[in-house]
């Protein structure tokens, strides 16, 4: 759609459904079709605050926009794209938005994989990804301020030129953004020593769904002040506002960290490992567990010369002073409870190659039928057997391969559903199979989401997950922040 010069009778756009605003103007031809009347509009408001290159309404174009990874979410088509680089535009775009009563669906690098990206009908979609900036690096504060658009790992190794350390590092790291990650809550390997994105942002800059703009939280390392805004922004989705700047603590540079991979004759040894591990107090920087489904992909895919006879692989890390210690003590845990093989690594080169096998897992999984749908359950520790188990029986009811790959120390599962897309049965098993999963997570005390978020692929999930009451109370929480509910409708409930 080409840019149209706002008429000087359409200054002022009158609220309420395209067809009254129609009848409102006696001016306009009302032949016209009333939702590309509202899109024309749309699109005139909008320029009037934003340069012509950030408004984007070539269809093959905006069209590339309407969703993210996830297998199984609809995604609608938008109106048009915006690209803001300041936080005056993203407020111009809002109260745009709120005026025409317009949805607009946040999104950052569009690697999630739960669909809370996904583009609704006739929406505003407002790509962040131009507004990357580091703003701010303080080794004496230990905080970085950033705009949402900064890729994690740009982040990353910029604070680690100043000897300091952001953990979070979801396995999208080298394309995933900081307000996506902000977004859903996003987690990463390194979960079991240092946790998750909520546990480093410290405060944000949020544009709200009127246009107001919003600061939370603080700078300092401690603040207790009024509810805690901060936290309740993260994990939400863009459904509550849109994140503009944000100020995220900072840990000092750990040493180069060590790893030891140990095979184990089962998955239920490989679980009693790291319980036995959890128990005995150690703090690994990395925990991980591929089963025999994963091991073999990758081994298919990359021929890693791993054993045929590995039924379950663990991986764990330490970034201690001496980890060479920590690696000896849990190798002799592994070994208590049963792995076949306990191999550590002596230095940083060795320990990347065996890292080499966690890292292309889901690569390996995607080789094998072309198509993968990747869960994201969690359950407590002591009962991640169980969840193997399950989803082993699972796999067999369905006739389908499922590997799971999971960041075994805080119990975070990734059963992956390997299926071919273009076979409409074995999508729908594939589908039923996910379900499952997700219901046996529950069934396990767990959650049916650790750090992938709800978005629309998992809001039935949500609901069952925390109960009518849990879902009112939400509900009401979206309604104070966004009366018109049009901040990424369709989204978690």
């Amino acid at each position: 759609m080409s840019r149209i010069e706002a008429r000087p009778d359409e200054d002022t756009v009158a609220v309420g459904s395209a067809p009254e605003r129609l009848t409102q103007n006696p001016t306009q031809d009302l032949t016209q079709n009333p939702t590309q009347h509202l899109a024309q509009t749309l699109t005139e408001r909008l320029l009037t605050g934003l340069p012509p290159e950030a408004v984007l309404t070539d269809p093959d174009i905006t069209g590339s926009y309407a969703n993210d990874m996830a297998s199984f979410c609809e995604a609608g088509t938008p109106a048009v794209v915006v690209l803001p680089r300041t936080v005056e535009q993203v407020q111009h775009v809002m109260r745009t938005a709120t005026e025409l009563r317009i949805p607009v669906v946040p999104q950052g690098a569009r690697t999630g994989l739960s669909g809370a990206a996904n583009a609704s009908d006739g929406c505003v979609v407002l790509s962040l990804t131009k507004m990357d900036r580091i703003l701010e690096i303080s080794p004496v504060d230990r905080i970085a301020v950033v705009e949402p658009g900064v890729i994690n790992a740009t982040l990353s190794r910029a604070v680690n030129e100043h000897g300091l350390y952001y953990p979070p590092d979801p396995s999208s790291w080298e394309m995933c953004t900081i307000g996506g990650n902000i977004g859903t809550a996003s987690g990463g390997l390194c979960c079991v020593k240092y946790g998750v994105t909520a546990e480093y942002v410290l405060g944000l800059d949020v544009v709200l769904a009127d246009g107001r703009l919003l600061s939370t939280g603080r700078r300092t390392a401690k603040g207790v002040a009024g509810y805690d805004l901060t936290r309740l922004f993260v994990g939400s989705e863009g459904s509550l506002g849109i994140v503009v700047r944000a100020t995220l603590a900072l840990k000092p540079q750990p040493p180069q960290q060590l790893v030891l991979a140990a095979e184990f004759p089962s998955g239920a040894a490989a679980c009693d490992a790291v319980c036995r591990i959890m128990e005995g107090g150690h703090v690994p920087s990395l925990l991980e567990l591929m089963d025999r489904t994963t091991v073999k992909a990758v081994n298919d895919m990359a021929h890693m010369g791993l054993p045929e006879s590995t039924e379950a692989l663990l991986l764990a890390a330490f970034d201690t002073h001496d980890p060479a210690a920590d690696l000896a003590a849990v190798g002799a845990l592994c070994e208590a409870a049963g792995a076949t093989q306990v191999v550590p690594a002596e230095d940083a080169a060795e320990s990347e190659l065996l890292l080499q096998a966690r890292r292309l897992s889901l690569t390996g999984l995607e080789a094998v039928k072309g198509t993968t749908m990747i869960d994201d359950v969690c359950v407590p520790r002591s009962r991640l057997a169980e969840m193997l188990e399950g989803v082993d029986r699972i796999a067999e009811k369905y006739r389908l391969t499922i590997g799971v790959v999971a960041h075994a120390g805080d119990g975070n599962t990734h059963p992956t559903v390997c299926f071919d897309a273009s076979d409409p049965d074995e999508s729908r098993r594939a589908r039923e199979s996910f379900d499952e999963i997700m219901a046996l997570g529950l069934e396990l005390g767990g959650t049916i989401t650790g750090e992938h978020g709800v978005g629309v692929l998992k809001k039935e999930w949500l609901a069952r997950e925390i109960g009518p009451v849990g879902i009112e109370m939400q509900r009401a929480v979206k309604t104070a922040f966004d009366p018109l509910g049009i901040l990424n409708p369709g989204k978690l409930f």
